[in-house]
Formats: C-alpha cells, structure tokens, sequence
C-alpha cells in the first residue's frame, strides 16, 4: 500500500495518508538545537544532547506520543479534531490530511468539517527554539468561532533518564508560571547553578486561556487525544505545582467565511527576558516565511551540487534529495537522537562519524574538514581511536580504553580494530575533492597526549594495527571489527580489518608519493606485499573469502561450517580495497549473488547462527534474520554496490540499489514499515516471518555508504588530485542520463550517451567542445561553467 509519494520538484516527501505503518519522521534544526517530529506531529525537542538538554516529552516505543500539538475545537458545536490527524484521530473519511517532509521543515495540511489548517514546524537558521505556525481558513459558507489549543508536554529535568525514572526527585523540582503570552517552567527554581527554564509563547493573537499543569489539561483517565481542557472549551488556567509540567496556550478566532488567520506558537529553553525577545521577534508573522525560505535555500543549495537526471525516478529522488539529505542529518546527529535512540549517547562514535563524513564530502567538503579535523583529534597517540568522542572533547587531555577514569565516564573499556583504519578512505575522498594537499601537513593533536601532522596520523593509525596481528600475520579482531557481534579478541584475526588494512596502506602509498617520500611509499609497499601474501595463503577458500579466526583457531565463514558459512563483507571488501585477485573477485561476488540475495537486501552472511555462540558471536543473542545474526543489514549494501561498479557490473549493482532503496518500498510500505524515503539500521531476511520488515530508521552509516556507491560508482563521478574522473558504471538498458556536479568551484553539466548499451567504458568524453584522452578531465581544461559529453561503448 502506498502512503505518500516524491515531489521531486520541491524536494519533499508528501504523506497522503496519515495512518502510517510506523513514525514517518523529518529532523528540524542543528546540532545546537534538534527537533525530531513525525507526519502526526509526534516528537521531542532538545539542545545540543537528546539525553542532557531534553526540553520536551516523548514515550518511545508506544504510540508516537506525545508531540507539537494543536487542537481545534468548534465553539459553537463541541466538535474537536487536531492541526495533525493524531493525538484525536478522527474518521479518516471525513478528515483530510497530507504532511509535507521537506530539508528542515515540516508543514501539516489538514481539512476538517469546511476548516482547513495548515500547521508549519521549523528551526530557524542559526537560532536555539523553534516555531509552529499555523493558518486557520474557513472554507464553509457559515461564520465559525473556534479555539485553538497549543499544547507541550514538558519535561521535569534536562536529564532524559532523570525524568522517565526518579519521579520521586523530579516532579517535585518544577513548577510553571504564566506571563504575558507565555507559559514559563522552572527547574531548581531555588538553586540559581542548577536552574533551567523553558517556555511555551504565542504570536500573532492574544491567549484567552492557559494550562501549565498536565494532569489538569488531560484530565481524569483521559489521554492526549481527549484533553479535558480542549472538550470543555476552555483552559482551567491551572499551574503545575509537585505534578507534571506543560504549555497549554488558547486562542480564539472568529473567521467569516473565506477568512484566514495565522498565529505562532513558539518553544524553547529561555528565562522570561529571553523568551519575551523571541516572541517580539514574531509580532509580524510575515517573518516566518522569510526564514522558512532561509532553511530552504540552505539545503538546497548543497543537495543543488550534485544532481541528475537518469531513467529511475526511484534513484533520482534519493541521490538528488533524501539519501543526500539523510547523510547531512547522520552526519550531525551521528547516533544520537531518534525515534529508536533516546539521546543516551552523550558523544560521536569514533567510526561510524569517520564514515559519516564521507557522504557529504562531494555537496560541502569544508562541513566535512571541521568534523574530519574533530575526529583525527581523537586519534590516541598510540595510532586507535576512541570509541566515543564527547561533545565536549578536550584534545590532548583525554582518557583513553586504557584509563579507568575514561572507561567510567564512557562506558567503553576496549579498542575497536577498524575505528582508525576508517581515516584512510576519508582522507583521501576529502584531498582529492578539494586539492587542499597541505591539509596532510596540518598538525593536529592526539586526544590523550603530543600531536603530530595529518601525515603522521595517518602513519600512526597502521601503526596500531601493526602493533596486533595474529598468527596468521592479519590484524587481531579486538573488541569489534565494524561487527559490533563480532568479538574476536586479542589474538583472533579479522579478514575485514585486514582488507581495511589493505586499503590504508594503498591510499597511504599514494600520499607519500604525492609527498615525494619514497622511503615511507617502500616501507609501506613491502608490508603491503606481505599482508597480500598472507591473505592469499590463509584466507581464499574455492571461491570466497572466510571472515576471521578465533583465538582458538576456528575458522568464521568457512565452507566446512554449518553455521554462517559465506559473508558477504570478506568478498566485498577483497573487491573495495583491490586484494582480491580478478577470477576471485567474480567466483565471490557470483556467490554472493547466489546465496546472500533477497529482494529487500542481501544478508550479512548465511545460514545464522543457532548454536555457535558466545563468547565470539554475540549476535546469537538475536532472533534468526535480524540484525547481525543473518539479517540484512542495512550498511553493506553500499559496499556491495561499489564493489560491482568496480568490477564492471552495472546490471548487477542498480539491481542491489533497488533491492535496498527505501523508494523502492514505496507501495508496499505495510512490509517496510519505516519511512520509505530514509535507509534503515536493517531488514528481517528470509527466515524471519517478517522478512522486508525494516527498523531502526534515519540514523545508521547505510546513508553514507549507499550515497558513495551511488556517486562514485554508478554514477562514476570519482574526484581525483588532478581532476575529475567519470567513469559510470550503470543498467545496459540505460542509453542517456545526465548530471550537474559542483567541483573546486566550476559547475560541470555532463551529458552521458550510452547507445551501444554497454554497462562500464567511457569511449570518448568532450568538455567544452574540446575532446580529451581518457575520462580524466584536468582541472586546468576546466572553466566556471562546463558542458561535457561524454560517450559510453
């Protein structure tokens, strides 16, 4: 069933259908202020930490409530519904409603007995609080006198924790007040370094009533979608006093027919001087869609640096808009905060943000070089990183896993093999997008103590994998190997990390070429040759890769195994990082093909794991087809993409894109169930009776990866020191598409003509008129505005 569609034109995602299978969520905001809210208006807000600076509600896994909420009700005949089809959920026959999703706002049209309201949530740019406005339009024939109700549920502490759980501490540290237009809470009102406050205020009209206190607003055994205070028409002008919080504002109207009027609900963490300002700030509210169309020339103006034009509309929106806007939102937010997780983790993972920099390097390389610049400050000095950067990181002062003063601070008390092994792909995506080579000159600190050159960095992350391999001469599994499941431990070898390590040394090879330092090119190619060596004697069986060694000496994803015999990272990662050998990358790639394929994804590995477990395969702990026990997860679908265009595979890698497209679910979203314009953590596979079902939404690496694949691989736009190199690799039935691409300042409108059909080769590429060798075009052939063809067969 479908229940929404792409508009393409405005870059937003229409839900025609309110009652979604799940959430359909959208983020407002920045790091200093973030709003996550639903199609139905569900949601929380928050500054800078979900679990430290939460301002307002919401009950997770239950029923997407509560959230921003406007009722309306009908003065005349007691009738009430809401600006968003929940929290009241009338008839949907009678009661109409399209949400639209769009780059940092939310707008919820709805239509109710001849009222139609039109319900706009954003963050304003650069500002700590957020806006609700909404116009009322009466499109009957009658005069009609209603009350709007604005309504939030306060928290009783900034801390998430805090509030859910010690009731018998927090609901007795707040209290509210009501002045002038605004409802005020105060947290340690008596303990001036411990107070916080918020506010609730309207603009635009004047308030005829007021409720800060829940349990009067709801009422008796009522919930949110029959407050007490909206069916008796009037607010109780209640204040919470040892109960629990909110911001209830009323407003009446009287509308003529035809007429429209609009008020604004504003909400944020401000004392009363401050809030008084915000709220000045609204006195004409034609300011509102001043900075609704500040958010969007924002956004648009990155997603706008990269765009094509090719046969799918399905790749089309989420290479245009949302999995490019999906990076952005990963990338700020990391893991923090969603409908899935809570806020509790007050930090950056160390490698899922190094990854999530690679999806917006090509739309803003400068975002990407200050958090690039976060995360090498993390690095320790002996060459790991840390599993958790705090949002208050202090380089040079840090503790480290083996510090216990950082262990009981963060919680993490081990090394992860693959956490800085993941600089080397970033590094190199951020040079030869912005030619900034000086950059690997720039002296950074490590987070515990000394600093060195980006260079140096780089020199020290091998160095850290050198410092632990295992008998076989790969690096040891550590705590985790990008598998969180996976704890293959101190002497156990990871086949992914050294495929990793592979990499790095071929990408640090090429920088010290470039850096003319030819002993450090020498020392690494011949450590190089030896893990190759190594890997081609210990791990190559018939026609796969085997995944790692135990400590004990067990093979991980051996054909003699009867659990998780084949994986698919081993045989993707031989293809990404160049180790596998031609023949072997077709017989592993074909056996992935054959064996970890669904239509929804392809699994991790198979079959899952039943009986070997513990200590090693933590991923036994979860049901058979989910997560990493067989599951489809989500992230190594973009690997495997790029690892088909590398091999010249396009047929084979945009049916791999479709399989794991969200848009690709988009009428049949009673099986995904999340939001079909956003990738998820993973899907129930084949043994689930669930199989398709997809989970934990917006923020996971599957963003990052899936839009890199996409970008350098089918699309085959590859920056390079020297230029921009194109090289599609797309569907044989594709015959022309086409693409604008922002690079080093030039604007570069290419035209591909693919007429022979062929999947990979570029034959003939023109730039300006001009025709050049290869599919290479220097920087020095290019000019502020571009037109090149280029010809595939």
């Amino acid at each position: 069933m479908q229940y929404g569609y792409f508009d393409e034109k405005n870059k937003e995602y229409l839900i025609t259908k309110p009652n979604t299978p799940a959430p359909w969520a959208n983020y407002l905001g920045s790091p200093e202020y973030g709003a996550i809210i639903s199609g139905n208006a569900g949601g929380y807000s928050f500054v800078k930490s979900g679990a430290n600076g939460r301002h307002i509600r919401y009950h997770f896994n239950s029923k997407d409530e509560p959230g921003r909420y406007i009722y309306v009700r009908d003065l005349e005949n007691g009738d009430y519904w809401s600006g968003s089809w929940q929290p009241v959920g009338k008839d949907l026959e009678q009661y109409k409603s399209v949400c639209h999703h769009g780059t940092g706002y939310t707008n919820i049209v709805a239509e109710y007995d001849s009222i139609r309201t039109e319900t706009l949530y954003y963050v304003p740019m650069n500002k700590t609080y957020e806006v609700w406005r909404m116009k009322v339009r009466n499109d009957g024939s009658k005069p009609r006198k209603l009350a709007l109700f604005g309504f939030v549920e306060f928290t009783n502490s900034n801390n998430y924790e805090q509030d859910t759980v010690n009731l018998q501490y927090t609901l007795f540290t707040s209290r509210t007040y009501y002045k002038n237009n605004k409802i005020l809470q105060v947290i340690n009102e008596n303990t001036p370094e411990e107070q916080s406050w918020r506010f609730f205020g309207a603009a635009g009209a004047e308030v005829t009533g007021y409720d800060g206190d829940r349990d009067t607003f709801l009422g008796d055994y009522r919930g949110y979608g029959n407050p007490a205070s909206v069916e008796n028409g009037q607010c109780a002008n209640s204040l919470n006093y040892n109960t629990n919080s909110c911001g209830v504002l009323q407003i009446n109207v009287d509308l003529q027919p035809g007429e429209e009027k609009e008020v604004a609900f504003l909400l944020g963490q401000y004392e009363e001087q401050g809030a008084s300002e915000v709220l000045s700030h609204y006195k004409d509210l034609a300011v509102v869609d001043k900075e609704l169309e500040e958010l969007k020339t924002f956004w648009h103006s990155k997603l706008n640096r990269f765009q094509v034009q090719t046969p799918s509309d399905n790749l089309n929106n989420m290479i245009n808009t949302w999995n490019a806007y999906q990076c952005f939102i990963t990338f700020i937010w990391s893991r923090a905060a969603s409908f899935q997780y809570c806020g509790l983790r007050n930090g950056l993972g160390y490698r899922d943000t190094v990854q999530d920099i690679q999806g917006i390097i090509h739309l803003d390389h400068e975002m990407a070089l200050e958090r690039l610049r976060l995360m090498i400050s993390a690095q320790v000095s002996n060459g790991g990183g840390l599993p958790l950067v705090k949002f208050d990181h202090n380089p040079g002062h840090e503790g480290t896993p083996d510090d216990p003063e950082y262990v009981r601070e963060t919680g993490h008390p081990h090394y992860r093999a693959d956490d800085a092994l993941w600089l080397f792909p970033t590094v190199i995506k951020y040079l030869n997008e912005s030619g900034n080579w000086d950059f690997t000159d720039e002296v950074i600190p490590y987070s515990d103590r000394g600093e060195a050159t980006v260079y140096e960095h780089l020199r020290q992350a091998l160095q850290f994998s050198l410092d632990r391999m295992g008998a076989h001469g790969m690096p040891v599994g550590l705590h985790a190997d990008w598998n969180d499941c996976l704890r293959l431990g101190a002497k156990g070898e990871s086949l992914f990390v050294a495929f990793q390590l592979y990499m790095a040394f071929k990408v640090f090879i090429d920088i010290a070429q470039n850096k003319n330092k030819p002993e450090d090119a020498a020392w690494a190619q011949t450590l190089l040759e030896e893990l190759d060596e190594n890997i081609q004697k210990h791990a190559w069986e018939k026609d796969q890769f085997v995944r790692g060694f135990t400590e004990d000496n067990y093979t991980i994803g051996s054909w003699e195994n009867d659990e998780a015999k084949i994986w698919l990272n081993p045989q993707s990662w031989a293809v990404l990082s160049g180790a596998a050998r031609p023949d072997q990358a077709k017989l592993a790639m074909d056996k992935v093909y054959e064996n970890l394929r669904t239509d929804y994804g392809t699994m991790l590995f198979y079959p899952p794991f039943r009986k070997y477990g513990l200590p090693v395969a933590l991923m036994a702990l979860f049901n058979a087809s989910t997560k990493e026990n067989a599951g489809i997860f989500s992230q190594p679908q973009g690997w495997l993409i790029l690892a088909e265009t590398m091999i010249g595979n396009g047929d084979r890698a945009f049916e791999y894109f479709l399989d794991c497209s969200p848009a690709s679910m988009n009428d049949k979203a009673e099986i995904r169930k999340l939001e079909p314009y956003v990738h998820g953590q993973f899907v129930e596979s084949k043994d689930s009776p669930y199989q398709g079902r997809a989970h934990v939404h917006w923020l996971t690496g599957t963003a990052s990866t899936v839009m890199v694949s996409l970008v350098e691989g089918i699309m085959g736009i590859q920056p390079q020191f020297d230029g921009l190199r194109i090289n599609p690799c797309v569907p044989s039935d594709w015959k022309t598409f086409s693409m604008v691409r922002e690079f080093r300042g030039k604007k570069l409108n290419i035209q591909v003509e693919n007429q022979n059909g062929v999947e990979k080769g570029v034959s003939r590429l023109i730039i300006n008129g001009k025709e050049i060798q290869g599919n290479l075009i220097p920087v020095a052939e290019m000019k502020d505005d571009n037109q090149v063809q280029v010809f595939m067969g």
